[in-house]
């Protein structure tokens, strides 16, 4: 979900695996230039996350920064922050940006809430809160993220959440900072995750009720559970996740995705957070791929990632959709 009009035409079949080359214009635009935007995720591994050093595997399944292999045709990169040690682990691009879209979103809820204080806060308020998150909608956001501070929003979040490589983007032809505009690395994107966690981001009354809202986020990637401007969003690394790890701790999410009409593109990022860890995986692919396409990235990145590692691989290639369905 975004704040902004969609790509309503749906766009000419890709030559499935063919090399994506963005137009240079719209690289500079939304983060990622040349080989570096288009390397599969096999080449993307940092060597030193070797798996071979890896300590003995956990009795209860949890998620560890291990060497990942999903094709990509695209871009993308991935984080995982273990909130034990504060280490993060990832892709050798977790420090290249791309928009955030709605994955931003718990960042505008808590942001709007902590500001209360002790404050009870309007009904009507907190039930666009939890629209926000529970179901991506844009209006909801739109209505915390000005009454909250606009850009002050997004510039306390780099601070208080020590964000390196996240900036904030004013739209071509546009007046104002977007949010969903956003560039953020996938690095920050756990920083900020962690934020909502700890507390940081909501305050001590209200952190509670933002993880509970990002676990009970809602809806499917059927092109029926997706509106103008909110949409169904319960899927992608959520999905990778074994029933055990689920059962023995709350996972909350939120994910973002938007098929921007400057270059063609999904910008589609999934975000979970859980007791013991943070992870964030982000993505740029053709736009005739559709929704399916990026979730299953998100799915097989967060399964490779599992340990102990069970199960057979899914192939989230496979998934390419014979036309886009777009979505803001």
């Amino acid at each position: 979900m975004s704040s902004r009009v969609t790509l309503t035409v749906v766009l000419a079949a890709l030559v499935v695996g063919a090399v994506l080359v963005i137009p240079t214009a719209s690289a500079r635009f939304f983060g990622g230039t040349g080989s570096d935007a288009n390397r599969s995720a096999v080449e993307l591994i940092d060597p030193t996350l070797a798996m071979a050093e890896s300590p003995e595997p956990p009795a209860v399944p949890t998620l560890r920064a291990v060497p990942v292999s999903v094709p990509v045709d695209g871009f993308m990169t991935w984080a995982l922050l273990d909130r034990d040690s504060g280490e993060i682990g990832g892709s050798a691009n977790m420090t290249e940006t791309s928009s955030t879209e709605s994955m931003i979103k718990i960042w505008i809820v808590a942001d709007y809430l902590r500001q209360l204080d002790d404050a009870e806060p309007d009904s009507e308020i907190l039930q666009q809160a939890s629209l926000a998150i529970r179901d991506s909608d844009d209006r909801a956001t739109d209505l915390l993220f000005y009454q909250a501070g606009g850009e002050d929003v997004l510039a306390r979040m780099i601070e208080m959440c020590g964000l390196q490589q996240t900036r904030m983007v004013v739209p071509p032809e546009e007046d104002n900072v977007w949010w969903s505009y956003t560039q953020m690395s996938a690095r920050d994107a756990v920083l900020m995750g962690e934020c909502v966690k700890n507390g940081t981001a909501a305050g001590p009354l209200w952190t509670d009720w933002v993880l509970d809202e990002m676990s009970k986020v809602r809806g499917g990637i059927a092109a029926s559970e997706q509106e103008p401007t909110s949409g169904g969003g319960r899927w992608g690394i959520i999905d990778g996740l074994p029933e055990s790890l689920l059962r023995e701790s709350p996972v909350g999410i939120k994910n973002g995705w938007t098929l921007i009409w400057a270059d063609g593109m999904w910008h589609l990022n999934c975000l979970a957070v859980h007791d013991d860890w943070v992870l964030a995986v982000m993505t740029r692919y053709p736009g005739s791929y559709g929704l399916e396409y990026g979730a299953g990235i998100c799915r097989e990145v967060a399964r490779q990632l599992v340990t102990p590692h069970a199960g057979a691989a899914i192939q989230p290639a496979a998934v390419l959709p014979t036309s886009a369905t777009p979505t803001s």
